[in-house]
């Protein structure tokens, strides 16, 4: 085994770690791994958003205990990095200087091509996905949206957009506390059509496969393996589009804490969760795709192997 790294990834919605080493193959391999609900992106839907006090203190609590579960394994090197809420954010060269005072580790921010192109070498991490040569790779966090081409698995194209969940709740559901209302949903598959065609990313006539990474392609995932009594990672990673319709139909009917209530759906995940489906729906219909490959080796492991390198 090689030397230890930790990745710590400041995401909007949620911030994880991953601890991890190349083993004597030389693929990287996990040996810790943690997520917490922070949603440190509140408000970051308006044109000057700020990470609110309550926020950055969440944040900050979140990456010390994070970084506490990193600690046993005596990492060689501890990166942490910010994406959509803290890059989009007025203040959020204040929060960096919290997070250097509070640990003593400086916060890299991602550019959303810098985002991309790591997710892409991350998934290329994931032993599943070995056998795929020619792909997409869709992403969706709280703040953004990562589309990316693959052809011999090599990156042809890679775009960052502003699709994130929270940042299309915050838009376009008025009371995320009550069910989804129709021309809510409308509205928000209409901008992420116009999105997707505004962004130059090209859709090929003959679609490769696809994968979906991110915590709410995940989240479909657990609520499946939850409804057999199944672990996230021992439910089938492809999941068809129409689960994803039969899932949306059944959610947004439901108040917030009916939502709440729903075995595998993190509750701190629970609002903003049918914008995420309306999202990942319009992406499939765009994009003509009937079927999405899951992946848990996203950003992190792409910081991991290049931690390594």
């Amino acid at each position: 085994m090689s030397q230890t790294v930790a990745i710590i990834d400041i995401g909007s919605n949620s911030i994880k770690v991953l601890v991890a080493a190349r083993n004597t193959s030389g693929a990287v391999q996990e040996l810790k791994s943690r997520t917490i609900d922070a949603r440190i992106s509140t408000g970051i839907s308006q044109s000057e958003p700020q990470l609110s006090e309550a926020g950055m203190a969440a944040g900050l609590a979140a990456i010390q205990v994070l970084l506490a579960d990193a600690a046993p394994f005596s990492p060689a090197k501890v990166v942490l990095v910010a994406t959509s809420a803290v890059r989009d954010a007025t203040n959020g060269a204040e929060f960096r200087a919290r997070v250097l005072a509070a640990t003593g580790h400086e916060i890299r921010i991602l550019s959303g091509d810098e985002e991309a192109n790591l997710i892409g070498r991350g998934l290329t991490c994931d032993p599943a996905l070995a056998e795929l040569k020619d792909f997409y790779v869709f992403d969706l966090g709280g703040g953004s949206l990562e589309c990316l081409l693959f052809r011999d698995r090599r990156i042809a194209q890679a775009v960052s957009l502003q699709l994130g969940c929270v940042r299309l709740t915050e838009m376009f559901v008025k009371d995320a506390a009550a069910p989804l209302v129709q021309t809510e949903s409308t509205a928000l598959a209409l901008h992420v059509r116009d999105e997707l065609k505004r962004s130059g990313f090209r859709f090929p006539i003959t679609a490769p496969a696809a994968v979906f990474a991110g915590g709410s392609m995940s989240t479909v995932r657990a609520i499946k393996g939850a409804r057999h009594g199944l672990a996230l990672e021992d439910t089938p990673a492809i999941i068809g589009t129409e689960t994803l319709h039969h899932m949306l139909d059944e959610m947004a009917p439901l108040t917030l804490q009916e939502r709440q209530a729903i075995p595998g759906l993190p509750a701190a995940r629970a609002d903003v969760f049918p914008a995420a489906l309306v999202t990942m729906l319009t992406v499939a219909d765009f994009a003509h795709i009937d079927r999405f490959h899951h992946s848990l080796h996203n950003l992190r492991w792409g910081l991991a192997a290049e931690a390594l390198a």
